[in-house]
């Protein structure tokens, strides 16, 4: 048991950063505060990129096989998403804290199109409850598997799930996080940047999530592939539907 503690320590720590990340990027992304009257600094685009970067590089490379591979090497399994958590809650906090504004407005809304959109903010971050919730909020923070490795209790599986949203898209939380990056009524030239930057970012986790899903699940998640779009619409490319192996052997030449 005492072995196991800094294992729970990493966990108590990984749960208390979503917590006070959760607080503040709710309103960081809502965008309802004005617009500061001059620029923090020249070089704000430069800054605003290195701080995507630092959040999207080590959120896609933690999840990679290969790396994961190599710090479970001297990290209990059990222990990496509580790793991958507090990274992931670690580098929101710096890009909001250090995040630089600009006062140019790129659009501005106002009346009932202010309203729609604030009030579809907040069904987004809905979307991404229920979405979470489909697959297990502890499997998301890396609780599950904690809770398990702390008891001493054999190793749990998880579960593919292929219900609710996942019926009709394969995305539905990247598609909720989408939604909360695009719905704000208004928008500076830095959260243009920021749109942009993270609308390529989700496009192409999402193209590393399948090929993850399917390094770890096989031709169970390629048949998925095969009856389920990544994105609603989306009916090319490797987020839409994939053609059956034999179609593809078929037109071949």
């Amino acid at each position: 048991m005492l072995n196991r503690i800094p294992g729970a320590l990493l966990a108590l720590a990984a749960h208390a950063a979503l917590a006070v990340t959760v607080w503040f990027l709710f309103p960081f992304l809502q965008g309802l505060q004005p617009p500061p009257e001059a620029e923090t600094s020249s070089l704000w685009w430069l800054i605003d990129i290195l701080l995507v970067l630092q959040f999207c590089v080590p959120h896609s490379l933690l999840l990679a096989p290969p790396v994961r591979d190599r710090l479970e090497r001297g990290l209990p399994s059990a222990l990496h998403g509580c790793l991958f958590c507090l990274t992931t809650c670690l580098s929101l906090l710096l890009l909001i804290w250090a995040w630089q504004r600009t006062p140019t407005v790129v659009w501005r809304l106002e009346g009932w199109a202010r309203s729609v959109v604030c009030a579809a903010y907040f069904l987004s971050w809905g979307a991404l409850l229920y979405a979470l919730a489909l697959t297990g909020y502890g499997w998301q923070t890396g609780w599950t598997p904690f809770w398990a490795w702390f008891r001493g209790a054999p190793p749990p599986r998880r579960p593919f799930v292929r219900h609710g949203t996942y019926r009709w898209l394969r995305h539905p939380v990247y598609l909720a996080f989408l939604g909360q990056i695009w719905l704000t009524p208004t928008a500076t030239l830095d959260r243009a940047l920021m749109i942009g930057l993270l609308t390529v970012y989700v496009a192409v986790g999402s193209w590393l999530k399948d090929r993850r899903l399917l390094f770890y699940l096989g031709d169970a998640y390629r048949g998925y592939q095969e009856r389920v779009p990544g994105y609603p619409l989306v009916g090319f490319g490797p987020l839409g539907r994939v053609r059956p192996r034999g179609e593809r052997g078929a037109l071949a030449p």
